[in-house]
């Protein structure tokens, strides 16, 4: 049986699923050839720039069902998967190709050289020692299906034929155009993973000081979430792991909003206001002679404190003693629950991530093939399937695309 598969993306899912089927056709001695196309001159160009260039390759969680926890759309269907390729296949993978991946203490795992041509290196040298045929440049402008196999329309070049295709092609419009063509629906498109637009007083000239357990209650289109965790105020607003989780929860509401929604802030992560109300009483009996400038609370950097100060209009020249009662209640609150509106949203190229994509239903997960069309398959961010940030939608590309590849080059 002929065995050619085309595999339309060039990224980290795509260039796994070549990498599995290339192995296996070599293993089973079986014929054809596996193609990669990619629209753009560069392979893997979102692994060169994730992570700050580190690529967070995947999370130290080994139980799949608490790690299809972490994926806001998808984590029902990939319960399957990650029975077949988890977090700690993902490891063994990398160790037997010969690199080694290291946690960190928040769970993100990275190559132990802390960079992603070490990552980029080794998919190449896999692809070109399997015999991977690389096309760069080469976008895939339609697909025919013409009875058991496809007619591939590539630009600037002849059509390829295959009996297998893998559609890998992330968030590019493209491959939802070919997904489409082929008589899938795609969801509704939302960006995941961003950071919020805010002009708060209380920001101002803040960039860089962040936060190491926040508590964050959103509310966006009449729905609430809430998230715990590092926070960290820029130049344009509030960013860091809290707020990308949060967004990722909320994308399609935030979406619906048009970005415009309020935001809660607990910035020291307390319990409430009651513990709150006790470290400020405590602060107050122990420095009642001191001006409000020079004692704060330990949570609270200096400079903080001050704009704080500045924002509830309390003279920072005042002692703790002379303090109203209104005022101390002002500043409780405010610690525990500041009301903050959200402006916007500020997206970066390296967390880019959309919500939205081929339809799950219309996927077999055991396999990553379409129940619409045979011989044509999914992976990777193409799906409806998004996860928080943290290393899961690397592991979300690296298990689907190693399942359609076993897939594709088993049948």
């Amino acid at each position: 049986m002929n065995k050619g598969i085309v595999i339309i993306g060039g990224g980290a899912s795509g260039f796994f699923a070549a990498i599995r089927a290339a192995e296996l056709l070599k293993t089973t001695g079986s014929s054809g050839q596996v193609h990669l196309l990619e629209s753009s001159p560069h392979f893997l160009s979102k692994v060169k720039i994730s992570g700050g260039g580190r690529c967070n390759v995947t999370h130290n969680e080994f139980n799949p069902s608490v790690f299809c926890q972490n994926y806001p759309r998808g984590k029902r269907e990939l319960r399957s998967p990650f029975t077949q390729f988890q977090a700690a296949d993902t490891v063994e993978w990398f160790r037997e190709k010969g690199v080694r991946l290291v946690a960190e203490s928040d769970g993100r795992m990275f190559p132990s050289t802390n960079s992603s041509d070490t990552i980029i290196e080794c998919f190449m040298k896999n692809a070109l020692d399997l015999g991977v045929k690389l096309n760069p440049r080469s976008q895939a402008l339609g697909i025919i299906k013409d009875g058991d196999s496809f007619n591939i329309q590539v630009k600037n070049a002849k059509p390829i034929q295959a009996s297998k295709v893998l559609i890998a092609t992330g968030s590019a419009k493209g491959g939802y155009e070919l997904a489409k063509s082929l008589g899938h629906t795609i969801t509704d498109l939302a960006p995941s993973l961003f950071s919020f637009k805010m002009k708060h007083p209380v920001l101002q000239e803040l960039s860089g000081t962040s936060f190491p357990n926040a508590k964050l209650a959103l509310k966006a289109s009449e729905k609430k979430f809430t998230q715990e965790g590092p926070l960290l105020i820029t130049h344009r607003g509030l960013s860091g792991p809290a707020i990308l989780k949060l967004s990722a929860w909320a994308a399609r509401e935030m979406k619906k909003a048009k970005y415009l929604a309020q935001l809660i802030v607990n910035w020291p992560g307390l319990s409430g206001v009651e513990q709150a109300r006790k470290i400020y009483e405590e602060l107050k009996a122990q420095n009642p002679k001191s001006q409000l400038k020079n004692v704060s609370p330990s949570f609270f950097t200096n400079r903080f404190w001050l704009s704080l100060l500045k924002f509830l209009e309390i003279e920072e020249h005042k002692r703790w003693s002379e303090l109203s009662k209104k005022d101390f209640n002002r500043l409780i609150e405010n610690t525990v629950a500041m009301p903050m509106n959200i402006e916007g949203q500020n997206r970066f190229k390296e967390e880019f991530v959309e919500c939205g994509g081929v339809k799950l239903s219309e996927v077999d997960f055991k396999t990553m093939q379409s129940k619409v069309c045979e011989g044509l398959y999914f992976s990777g961010e193409v799906l409806d399937v998004d996860g928080i940030t943290g290393g899961f939608n690397f592991q979300n590309a690296w298990t689907t695309g190693y399942i359609a590849g076993t897939s594709m080059a088993s049948t």
